[in-house]
């Protein structure tokens, strides 16, 4: 009988290990329960006078939705800078030197391993004075997660694609792609949180790459201070634009 309460005592033990451990993981990498929604909305704004005077704004809309068979993502992004300057008549003016407004969604059917997926992505980039001033893709491949430790993750996705885009000089471009993404999450303590994300579409006549690196922190259950770089990369741009273009941001982030 004592043999038999030892036992029961020690899978109880046992059972609410794996009870919390599975919570804790749960909580570290942020997993959406079934058939809800998970959304944040992120904004950051400068502005400057005296000798310089101008306004810029990001901001950025991300919302996941977890079903049974799916996992589903949608993205909204934006940024504009506004300068004011002199014309030759003495005039104040305010121009605009930046407008990129983005948008993308990804359905991933889950396969019978964990992390393991199915997906098609569409996106599409409007950049008024980015190298490529319209860039769309369309790409389809497969998920799945390479590592996971208690406080680190990293997922990757490979596949092929197609691209349209149209660069500054009015110049159509079209043609297939393979792409490659990985995301790393690092949990560095109970409320910091640092990312890497990083995706590359390789085709027969340019190389589009973005990347990400990111540090948030918590300031209470919904609200989150994000400190990000970005890197936006073309291989092939006109003779008068830049290959990079780079962002370095801090914003608020609401969960919901």
């Amino acid at each position: 009988m004592k043999s038999t309460h030892s036992l029961a005592l020690a899978l109880a033990i046992a059972c609410g290990s794996a009870a919390a451990a599975d919570t804790k993981q749960s909580m570290l990498f942020d997993e959406i329960p079934i058939g809800s929604w998970s959304t944040s909305a992120e904004l950051g704004a400068i502005t400057t006078s005296g000798n310089t005077v101008g306004t810029s704004v990001t901001g950025k809309i991300d919302a996941r939705q977890e079903l049974d068979d799916w996992s589903n993502q949608y993205i909204f992004s934006g940024y504009f800078k506004e300068d004011e300057t002199t014309n030759d008549d003495g005039q104040k003016i305010r121009e605009r030197s930046a407008e990129r407004f983005s948008a993308s969604a990804k359905a991933a059917y889950k396969l019978m391993a964990d992390h393991e997926k199915l997906f098609v992505l569409a996106s599409h980039v409007n950049d008024k004075f980015g190298a490529y001033t319209k860039y769309s893709t369309l790409a389809v491949g497969h998920g799945s997660r390479w590592y996971q430790s208690s406080d680190k993750s990293v997922d990757v996705e490979v596949g092929p694609g197609y691209f349209s885009g149209t660069n500054d000089t009015g110049e159509s471009e079209h043609g297939l792609t393979v792409r490659g993404a990985a995301a790393m999450k690092w949990k560095i303590s109970q409320s910091a949180m640092f990312t890497q994300t990083v995706s590359v579409e390789r085709g027969t006549s340019n190389t589009h790459s973005i990347a990400e690196t990111a540090l948030s922190t918590k300031i209470n259950g919904t609200m989150q201070m994000k400190a990000a770089f970005s890197a936006r990369n073309d291989t092939r741009v006109p003779d008068d634009k830049k290959n990079t273009d780079t962002q370095t941001s801090l914003t608020l982030v609401y969960s919901f």
